[in-house]
C-alpha cells in the first residue's frame, strides 16, 4: 500500500493516459483512450469538447467530430455532464437509461403525453430539433431549466434511450429515433451492476492512471456502495492496486505495470476549463498543487482570473492561466489577463528563457486553432514575460 510516485510522477503519468505526451491518429482512438469529452456551449473562443481534442490531435478540425458522428463511431449521451463517447461504449449507457424508464428521475418529471407526440412526429417525419416544434409564446423563456415543453420531451426521451443525437446543427441537437441511428452490430445488452462499476473503474483508470473512490463516481449518485464493493474484488484479483495517501489517509487505486514516460518535452499546453485532466478541481490542487476555479459563474465583480482562464501547464507543472477571448470580427485572440504562479520559475530548470518560445509556440496554434490572424496581450502580472510577449505580438 506504499504510494510508487511522487506527485510530479503521478501527474506525468496521467499526462501519458490523457493522450498529451504521444500523437493520436484518430479521433475514435483517442476517445476510447479518454473514455469521453464533455460538451459545452460557451464560445468566447471555440468550444471546450474542440479544444479538448485540439490538444491531443495533430491537425484537429471541427468537422472530423461531425464526421465521427456522421460515421457512428461516436454517440452523445451523458458521462458526469453531456458528452461525447466511443460508440463500442453504447451499452454501458443503457445502465441509466434502464434507470430513468423505471422512474429515476433526471432533471424533471415526464411529461408523458408531450413525449408520445414528439415521438410519433420524429417517427412520421424523421429527425427533428426543438427549434421545430411549436410552442406558446408566451411561456416563460430565457433559461435551460424554463424549456418549453417539447424539449423537456426530447431530452427525456433522449435521456431513456428512445431517442439519439442524429448530428449537430449549428450546435443544436437534431434528434431521431434510436433504431435508426443506431448501428447493428452495437451490443444492446444491459450490463450488470458489476459489469456497469467495473466499466467505470476501467475507463477511469486507463485514461488517469490513478484515482480514490470520489473520483472515479464522480457526480454519479447512487453508486457508491456498488463501487467500493467491485474496487475491493477487483485489488484483490490483481486487475488493479491500491496506495494510502499519507496526508488525506485515502486510498487511491491505479492500474499496475504502467511505465513512467521517459521525457516530457519543453511544451506548454494550454487546457480548456473543461479538459479531462483538470475538471476535478480537489484532485488538481491537491496532487499537482494548482488551485484553479473557472470563473465564467463568478460575478465579474469577483473574478480574480477572468471570464475564461485556460490551465497552463508547462512541461510536468502548471505554471499559470490566461483569459482569452476572440475578436472573430478582426480575427484577434486577446489574451485578456495572463497570470503566473509565485513559484512558476523558482527552481533553476523553469526558467523564464525556456518557458516564453513553448508559451508563443502554443499560443500561436492556438490563435490558428480559433481562426485568429493575430494574437494580442492585454494584462500580464510577470513584467519580464510580458515585456516580451508584447513585443511578440507586434
Amino acid at each position: 500500500m506504499t504510494n510508487p510516485y511522487s506527485p510530479a510522477q503521478w501527474l506525468q503519468l496521467s499526462m501519458q493516459q490523457q493522450g498529451l505526451l504521444q500523437p493520436f491518429g484518430s479521433l475514435p482512438s483517442l476517445l476510447q483512450q479518454l473514455s469521453y469529452v464533455q460538451i459545452d456551449s460557451i464560445n468566447v473562443v471555440e468550444r471546450a469538447h474542440h479544444h479538448v481534442l485540439h490538444s491531443r490531435l495533430p491537425h484537429y478540425a471541427t468537422s472530423m467530430l461531425d464526421e465521427a458522428m456522421g460515421d457512428k463511431t461516436v454517440f452523445e449521451y451523458w458521462s458526469h455532464a453531456a458528452a461525447y463517447l466511443p460508440m463500442e461504449d453504447y451499452r454501458f449507457s443503457l445502465y441509466r437509461k434502464q434507470q430513468l424508464q423505471q422512474g429515476d428521475k433526471h432533471w424533471f418529471e415526464p411529461e408523458h403525453k408531450v413525449m408520445r407526440e414528439v415521438k410519433a412526429r420524429i417517427t412520421a417525419e424523421g429527425p427533428l430539433k426543438a427549434s421545430q416544434f411549436k410552442h406558446d409564446a408566451d411561456a416563460k423563456a430565457g433559461t435551460w431549466w424554463d424549456w418549453k415543453p417539447a424539449k423537456k420531451a426530447l431530452e427525456q426521451l433522449f435521456m431513456q434511450g428512445e431517442l439519439m443525437v442524429a448530428k449537430r446543427d449549428k450546435f443544436q441537437k437534431v434528434y431521431d429515433l434510436t433504431e435508426r441511428v443506431l448501428p447493428n452490430h452495437i451490443d444492446t445488452t444491459v450490463p450488470s451492476d458489476s459489469e456497469f462499476a467495473r466499466h467505470l473503474i476501467k475507463r477511469y483508470l486507463v485514461a488517469h492512471g490513478f484515482g480514490n473512490l470520489q473520483q472515479i463516481q464522480y457526480l454519479r449518485k447512487g453508486i457508491k456502495p456498488l463501487l467500493t464493493q467491485t474496487l475491493a474484488q477487483m485489488c484483490e484479483q490483481g486487475d488493479i492496486a491500491r496506495f494510502t495517501e499519507p496526508h488525506s489517509k485515502q486510498v487511491y487505486f491505479y492500474l499496475p505495470n504502467l511505465a513512467l514516460p521517459s521525457t516530457i518535452p519543453n511544451k506548454v499546453w494550454l487546457l480548456n476549463p473543461f479538459d479531462n485532466l483538470v475538471i476535478q478541481r480537489q484532485k488538481l490542487k491537491q496532487w499537482f498543487g494548482f488551485d484553479y476555479q473557472i470563473e465564467v459563474y463568478v460575478p465579474e465583480p469577483k473574478r480574480q482570473y477572468g471570464y475564461y482562464s485556460l490551465p497552463i501547464l508547462w512541461r510536468d507543472r502548471f505554471v499559470g492561466r490566461v483569459d482569452v477571448k476572440a475578436d472573430r470580427k478582426n480575427q484577434c485572440l486577446l489574451l485578456q489577463q495572463l497570470h503566473f504562479e509565485p513559484d512558476a520559475f523558482s527552481a533553476e530548470t523553469l526558467s523564464r528563457d525556456a518557458f516564453v518560445p513553448a508559451f508563443i509556440d502554443a499560443i500561436d496554434h492556438y490563435s490558428q486553432f480559433n481562426h485568429c490572424q493575430r494574437w494580442q496581450l492585454v494584462a500580464c502580472n510577470d513584467k519580464t514575460i510580458g515585456k516580451v510577449l508584447h513585443i511578440a505580438c507586434k
